[in-house]
């Protein structure tokens, strides 16, 4: 597939925002658009077959996320991470995701805890295929802190999602991470089963932890090539 026809979008008048916000999002992800490059919205005009219109409202969102930045002289450009801001990043998750299974455990019903181990049967299910987990694994952490009943924890995690977004897709890159990832979540779910919450938190820590580690090392790499 051409990088134009990956971006290029479906002229369906009601999802052309949609289409282009998350055809572009998805190459940030993917890094066909690379941390630092400009955007340009003519280029992206062309690339996407919409409106300059659509582009900026698309940008705009992107910049709410975190993805693109806007860079006095320069314009719009794909938002680098440093090694320092992913450290950072990586701490406060994992001190609010262990929060989350900790909460989970104290609050979540009986069809929570189910809709869990479902969850993570996807993700299994997914990994087994060969196929990309992370919406499955996006899936596994919206029961998470739904069960968990706080959505002022839930707002506050929803605000970092973004930012570390594309630190998630470099931390599966990583050879073996996708085993340890599954397996990790296989752990929260076994300390829910157990009720034990000292043991959801301390599991939903060491994945966030692990996950920092492997993004580190992909972005040492990245810097190195």
């Amino acid at each position: 597939m051409t990088r134009a026809n990956a971006l290029r979008v479906e002229r369906t008048p009601a999802l052309i925002r949609s289409q282009v916000l998350e055809n572009l999002r998805q190459a940030i992800l993917d890094r066909r658009l690379a941390p630092g490059q400009r955007l340009i919205e003519r280029e992206l005009v062309e690339l996407t077959g919409v409106s300059r219109t659509s582009v900026r409202e698309a940008l705009r969102e992107l910049a709410a996320e975190g993805l693109v930045t806007a860079v006095p002289n320069k314009g719009t450009v794909v938002t680098s991470v440093s090694a320092e801001e992913a450290r950072q990043l990586y701490q406060v998750r994992s001190a609010l995701e262990a929060l989350a299974g900790r909460l989970f455990v104290e609050h979540a019903s009986a069809a929570q805890r189910k809709a869990l181990a479902r969850a993570l049967e996807r993700v299994e299910r997914q990994y087994a295929k060969g196929s990309a987990i992370l919406a499955a694994k996006d899936a596994f952490y919206d029961v998470l802190f739904e069960g968990g009943g706080n959505e002022a924890l839930r707002s506050v995690v929803g605000g970092l999602h973004a930012r570390v977004s594309v630190l998630r897709s470099l931390s599966m890159s990583v050879p073996g991470r996708l085993a340890h990832s599954v397996a990790e979540l296989r752990a929260i779910v076994e300390a829910v089963q157990a009720n034990d919450a000292d043991a959801a938190a301390a599991a939903c820590a060491k994945h966030v932890e692990e996950a920092g580690r492997a993004g580190l090392i992909a972005l040492s790499e990245q810097d190195a090539g």
